[in-house]
């Protein structure tokens, strides 16, 4: 079964799906292709998010912003341990901020169970932590597809984020890539219903 949201970034493509044990497997495909923005400093990163510069990797890619809809700060992290002791700090993250860079996605490739551990930080939004960001996660599948070397192809990555503010959540992440150019990316995830209601239209 499929369902379209209408959000402010456009048209959202829902499929939603039963699996053999009953629970729902949902995947949302971006609305919008992927965009790369400015590149920031190592040492802005570190001051914003209480890092050292050794805790960065930047060897694939500087901190930069991408988006399929809405802009993050993706910053990748050489280790779990880094990614486990940041924290933001909101008078240095208010640079980020004065940019246009309310948000932070932290991410290392961390070869285990998962392909990639992850965590989203956005302060001056209300939210310190967030467990399952949809979102920043679909548009780091976007960047990973953009830097690999192969043309063309269909990648995916299984996710882990929310791990450390006790929240675990696991999320599936997709991109296709034809001559070069990430056309489109999914993000997707197993839930559980909470609760149900009616809506009314007159």
């Amino acid at each position: 079964m499929q369902i379209i949201f209408e959000e402010k970034a456009g048209l959202v493509p829902i499929s939603i799906e039963t699996e053999t044990d009953g629970t729902l497997f949902l995947e949302l495909e971006a609305p919008e292709p992927l965009s790369l923005g400015p590149e920031f400093s190592v040492e802005t990163i570190c001051e914003a998010v209480g890092l050292s510069p050794d805790d960065l990797e930047v060897q694939n890619h500087f901190p930069r912003v991408a988006s399929v809809g809405l802009p993050f700060l993706m910053v990748e992290l050489t280790c779990r341990e880094a990614l486990q002791k940041a924290r933001t700090k909101l008078e240095s993250s208010q640079v980020l901020r004065d940019q246009g860079v309310p948000y932070i996605h932290l991410y290392m490739c961390s070869h285990d169970e998962y392909d990639i551990r992850a965590r989203m930080f956005a302060p001056f939004e209300g939210v310190f932590e967030d467990p399952a960001t949809g979102s920043a996660n679909c548009a780091l599948a976007g960047l990973l597809a953009d830097l690999m070397e192969a043309e063309q192809g269909h990648f995916s990555w299984k996710i882990a984020q929310g791990v450390e503010m006790g929240r675990p959540s696991i999320l599936h992440a997709r991109a296709k890539k034809i001559e070069g150019q990430v056309v489109k990316t999914w993000i997707g995830g197993n839930c559980v219903q909470m609760g149900e209601g009616t809506l009314q239209v007159p």
